[in-house]
């Protein structure tokens, strides 16, 4: 009996690369690979499940299955993670100098209900007091080129949320003063999605970061110890049940795939620009750095499984059900196939 072939699109990040690449290769599967920017992705994927395999927006995932949408069976595979409330940007003149002077403006975003807007409303409202419904919310994205068009998004109750006219983006908003912040701006991606072009956030722009990146993404890990989720591996449906043995086929290789990228990184390889782990010594020797600097060089910062995170998984689905997107705050069994829940 040879290989079943499934379809896959995911974006190319290292900790994925081997798998797209097929340097690895999951037992019993043959891969047709795609790499695609995530906000074509999940649009292909959410208005026409183009991928029998692919990465998917969490946000996105849990909108779908409280809305009875059951198409996408997830597998705890976190390809992405980024602190991404360290990305709002604010114009200049603005006066805007720090969150909680964010109430009462004009503030735009991609998509409202996409996982980096999620996140960083979350952290803005706990960390710093801004609530969401203070905030004058402009969508980029129109509804039938949306992941929300996909999955029955309408913005929750108390939300001021207005669409970005589409002979204008975000970028061109900020630019001419008719926008005073953004809570994420994607520009110059080239997808079929998104639309700003202007760069923005660089001296000069006239939009600058609210956030020293660095420093806040620090004090907010210290804090929290939680590096938040992005995405996720999902399979479609029908495949999983033809092909239960898939899932944990798929989790396997993109495991691999990770201790591939992290053993790499660490040795320093030609596929990495990591300082080699034993080229290190010499600045241990000379006090330049500790053994603490080093431990923490090998400390996995993008664990795959439920277990391992389950306090972000806890926090998103809070975040999600508090911000109004689901209706109740979902079980991580009714997001994950079930045997991979204890991994």
């Amino acid at each position: 009996m040879g290989n079943i072939e499934l379809s896959l699109a995911i974006y190319a990040n290292p900790r994925s690369l081997p798998v797209l690449n097929g340097r690895v290769n999951p037992q019993g599967i043959d891969l047709h690979c795609s790499s695609l920017h995530p906000s074509e992705l999940f649009w292909r994927q959410l208005g026409f499940q183009e991928f029998q395999v692919s990465e998917m927006s969490m946000s996105s995932l849990l909108i779908s299955l409280s809305h009875g949408i059951d198409t996408w069976v997830g597998i705890p595979i976190f390809t992405t993670r980024r602190f991404f409330h360290t990305g709002v940007l604010v114009r200049d003149d603005s006066g805007i100098t720090e969150p909680l002077q964010l109430a009462g403006k004009r503030v735009g975003v991609p998509e409202y209900q996409q996982t980096a807007a999620l996140w960083t409303r979350g952290i803005l409202q706990h960390e710093y007091g801004v609530e969401p419904k203070t905030l004058h919310w402009y969508m980029e994205r129109a509804p039938e080129k949306s992941h929300g068009g996909a999955t029955g998004f309408t913005p929750p109750e108390g939300i001021d949320l207005q669409y970005i006219p589409t002979n204008t983006d975000m970028g061109e908003m900020l630019r001419n003063g008719e926008l005073d912040a953004a809570l994420h701006y994607l520009a110059g991606t080239n997808n079929l999605v998104d639309r700003s072009n202007a760069p923005l956030g660089e001296e000069g722009s006239g939009v600058h970061h609210l956030f020293d990146h660095q420093k806040e993404s620090s004090r907010y890990f210290q804090k929290t110890g939680l590096f938040p989720i992005n995405h996720c591996v999902v399979v479609r449906k029908d495949i999983v049940e033809r092909y239960p043995w898939v899932m944990l086929n798929l989790y396997s290789a993109f495991l691999e795939a990770k201790q591939i990228a992290a053993a790499e990184s660490l040795a320093g390889s030609a596929n990495s620009t990591a300082v080699n782990s034993t080229g290190l010594d010499p600045f241990l020797d000379t006090g330049l750095i500790d053994t603490k600097t080093r431990d923490a060089l090998k400390t996995d910062l993008f664990p795959y499984g439920v277990t391992a995170n389950s306090m972000i998984l806890d926090t998103i689905t809070s975040y999600s059900f508090e911000q109004g997107l689901t209706a109740r705050k979902l079980k991580l069994e009714e997001i994950f196939y079930p045997p991979t829940l204890e991994l």
